[in-house]
């Protein structure tokens, strides 16, 4: 089955709001209308299977051609706004894309050897001169691609996550499941669509016929705020810097009441104890949902149920329907309670593989299992708590150190904002520690109060060598933070 047509089965013909962006809105029955002309367009020109690159911060024009692309039975490669040239050409050079979909607000407009259109071309100015009918796209099987997200993973250069049809219709399915998400929920979208975790909310939503709120201005805090009451949204979901913000930087946030928010949901690496529990404290109303994933795991692996938080904080939780989780140690064997092992997942939502790299593939799907590259721990009753990503360890005098923990420590004292543990050359001990801090303006926190509070609660070669205060801390537009800055 074609996974758009997946989404729309219940949705493509109705009147009420899809996506609301800024000033404008749109409908389920205009979104699948123009979805429908711009695939009759792109298979008539283009092979079933044939690379379609997309370029586009949140809005109308993404979802039309990234659902567009997919329905006409060829492959989309959304991609970050601020792509640097050099891995735009590797990714054209890699992907072989013949035909590119770039919005006019992005600064690249000519991609060598590419067919490059943009919101103003002929095929997409439809306007409200509506079919009012939707035809099935391309028929598709479980393994046919149906998308390649690239991530930049360990390497230089970036890797093509291949996704196929039946990756999205199984985790999206999942996801249903566990949020029981309806048709009157409407979600506040400050994730980027080029990063799965924000394509699941498209996924999710469009499926159960419910609203979008795109915000792409989440640094304006006061915008993000406005929306969420004034469209009376249902459910947030965000990266832990986008909670960090929130509960340390915003009053605002801290102070207002949200009488329709439901839920929140939150990925993309470890928020500290400290947060949640601050939020849940804030506002014990709304379900405060833990999740866990991957790109190659098409979004989602793991999540704690809300219920669980108060016993269970720190977790992942289980796997979600259709996914099995273990922890094993180097022989694969499932650890103890208490051991460190890697997280290994099996479900219909693991990757086809990394695009043209065998080697790479091989390494990260064994026997159907994707290794995860994440160290983790299981209790008595089976959760599991993340505890390091194995290239994240610094080797300390040859002891390995987890920045997590280090982290939790330091974000518990008064006036911390933010922080980030990362290694150092150093003389001595080969890798050093260095803690990045980011305080409130008013804190008189130094570097040996934090020394001192990491040598209270720490053994001592986990205390860190250097610390450095910034203003904030650097970020990709997924939220997610940018180590190795200094």
């Amino acid at each position: 089955m074609n996974a758009v047509d997946y989404f729309f089965k219940d949705s493509a013909f109705l009147d009420k709001v899809f996506l609301y962006t800024g000033k404008e809105q749109f409908s389920f029955r205009n979104i699948s209308d123009k979805v429908s002309r711009l695939s009759g367009w792109i298979s008539n020109k283009y092979a079933r299977g044939e690379t379609v690159i997309l370029i586009s911060p949140n809005n109308e024009f993404f979802v039309t051609v990234y659902l567009a692309v997919m329905k006409a039975g060829c492959v989309v490669v959304p991609l970050n706004p601020a792509i640097e040239d050099s891995n735009l050409e590797f990714v054209v050079s890699l992907t072989g894309a013949p035909l590119a979909f770039v919005h006019s607000s992005v600064k690249i407009k000519k991609i060598f050897g590419v067919e490059v259109y943009s919101q103003h071309s002929s095929m997409l100015d439809m306007k409200d001169d509506l079919w009012h009918k939707y035809e099935p796209g391309v028929e598709m099987g479980e393994n046919d691609l149906a998308q390649i997200i690239f991530t930049s993973g360990s390497t230089a250069m970036p890797r093509g996550v291949m996704i196929s049809h039946g990756n999205l219709i199984a985790n999206t399915t999942s996801i249903l499941k566990y949020l029981s998400l309806r048709m009157d929920d409407t979600m506040m979208v400050v994730l980027p669509f080029f990063y799965c975790y924000g394509l699941s909310l498209l996924h999710t939503h469009l499926r159960v016929g419910g609203s979008l709120v795109l915000n792409n201005n989440f640094m304006f805090l006061g915008s993000v705020l406005r929306d969420l009451k004034q469209y009376q949204c249902t459910g947030f979901a965000g990266v832990p810097s986008h909670f960090q913000i929130l509960l340390r930087k915003s009053e605002s946030f801290r102070n207002e009441h949200f009488p329709n928010l439901r839920y929140v949901t939150q990925a993309g690496g470890k928020l500290h104890n400290v947060f949640i529990r601050e939020f849940v404290e804030l506002f014990p109303d709304v379900k405060f949902f833990v999740m866990y994933g991957q790109t190659e795991a098409t979004a989602r692996l793991s999540y704690l149920p809300p219920h669980k938080l108060s016993d269970k904080i720190g977790s992942i939780g289980k796997g979600i329907t259709g996914v099995t989780l273990k922890v094993v140690d180097e022989k694969g064997k499932e650890v103890l309670p208490g051991q460190t092992g890697e997280i290994i997942a099996f479900g219909k939502n693991i990757m086809l593989g990394y695009l043209g790299d065998e080697g790479a593939t091989s390494e990260a799907i064994v026997d159907g299992w994707l290794h995860t590259g994440d160290l983790g721990t299981v209790d008595e009753d089976g959760y599991i708590y993340l505890t390091a990503r194995k290239k994240e360890l610094i080797k300390v005098g040859g002891k390995r150190v987890g920045p997590k923990e280090i982290e939790e420590v330091i974000v518990r004292l008064p006036g911390v904002i933010d922080c980030t543990i990362e290694a150092y050359d150093h003389p001595d001990l080969g890798e050093g520690i260095r803690a990045i801090v980011v305080k409130k303006e008013n804190s008189t926190l130094s570097a040996e109060d934090i020394r001192q509070e990491c040598a209270k609660k720490l053994a001592s070669f986990k205390v860190p060598t250097d610390v450095v205060f910034k203003n904030r801390m650097e970020t990709a537009l997924t939220g997610k933070k940018i180590k190795g800055t200094l």
